[in-house]
């Protein structure tokens, strides 16, 4: 079945699951009774394709989370990295995260996580333009999309433009996480990407993931020692030539006194994206507003600044109205300060 396609099933499904159920003696329209018939017998073939493949997983999943999973984990399974699907993890507004245990290629790690996109994810993302900008679009592969015809589909908004733009924006997440952690950053091993999944290593157990910093209270002592390894992400992120972009206590797990950072299909590079200073001010923001609750002072501006221009950035970046949220108060701030600067 084609991505296109499967989409399509995919989103027709999650149009029945969600329709509310019919009262007893409700009148029952037949193109509403044709549309759940067609449905259910879309899932009745697909259901019979899973039955007759080697790649079975133990959770029990929807009808048609069921089909959606075994599309998105085969090739993965094939290669080695998960052998079985334990239970669903996380659910977040772009993607899902699944507890799996490891195959072979990942013989090193307890449990993996598998990282499965929606395809509806877009739908989800606001303002995603200002982390796209300067940014090259990328393809299934993580290669530059360079086809005219694939570029006026990015530009036009079509579904095959969708499709690619949604490509691309996990590409940018795999590709920055490969990168990082590399150079030393604390997160989540990468392993491989496979269409709209990233598998890496699990931070947490089998009875689930690791908590977010924002779910943990810090003795001060460990909160200096926690706000000191953050910011040394931080750096490491800048000289790599990444800015997270959605840095927060929501985005950082805690495990057994360690962090790891999570989340960077939104990464911006500082000297391409026109907003970046922003973006890297917000993040430093974000962070110091945390840490302060948990009894760590600092000064944000001055702490985003310093991290800024020790890299040889510029410290200034004009702003413009359009590229703020006005429900955002670090926007706000933000364009204040530059007003008074």
């Amino acid at each position: 079945m084609s991505t296109s396609k499967l989409i399509e099933f995919y989103e027709e499904l999650d149009d029945v699951e969600s329709s509310k159920p019919t009262p007893t003696g409700a009148r029952v329209t037949k193109k509403r009774q044709s549309k759940k018939q067609e449905a259910d017998a879309r899932l009745f073939v697909r259901a019979q394709e899973i039955a007759e493949t080697s790649f079975h997983f133990s959770y029990k999943a929807a009808r048609f989370e069921e089909a959606w999973l075994f599309d998105s984990l085969t090739e993965l399974a094939g290669r080695g990295w998960i052998k079985d699907v334990l239970r669903k993890a996380k659910v977040g507004k772009e993607a899902s995260v699944y507890l799996c245990s490891p195959g072979p290629a990942a013989r090193e790690s307890q449990f993996v996580a598998a990282k499965v996109y929606r395809p509806r994810m877009l739908r989800n993302l606001k303002n995603d333009q200002v982390y796209r900008d300067g940014r090259i679009d990328l393809d299934g592969e993580g290669k530059r999309v360079f086809k005219e015809a694939d570029l006026h589909a990015i530009q036009k908004r079509s579904a095959h433009g969708e499709e690619l733009r949604h490509q691309s924006w996990i590409a940018y997440e795999f590709l920055a996480m490969e990168a990082l952690f590399a150079a030393g950053a604390d997160i989540p091993r990468p392993y491989e990407r496979s269409g709209n999944t990233i598998a890496m290593d699990f931070v947490g157990d089998i009875s689930g993931p690791a908590p977010t910093l924002n779910e943990v209270r810090l003795e001060r002592n460990e909160a200096k020692r926690v706000f000191d390894r953050v910011m040394r992400n931080v750096e490491i992120l800048l000289a790599s030539g990444y800015i997270h972009g959605d840095l927060s206590a929501y985005n950082i797990l805690y495990w057994d006194g360690e962090i790891r950072l999570i989340d960077f299909p939104q990464v911006v590079t500082p000297r391409d994206n026109r907003n970046a200073f922003r973006i890297f001010s917000r993040d430093v923001t974000r962070l110091c507003e945390y840490f302060a609750r948990q009894g760590v002072d600092s000064d944000s501006h001055r702490l985003a600044r310093d991290l800024w221009t020790a890299r040889g950035y510029k410290s200034r970046e004009d702003l413009h109205p359009r590229d703020l949220d006005p429900e955002d108060p670090s926007d706000r701030a933000l364009w204040e300060r530059q007003k008074i600067d």
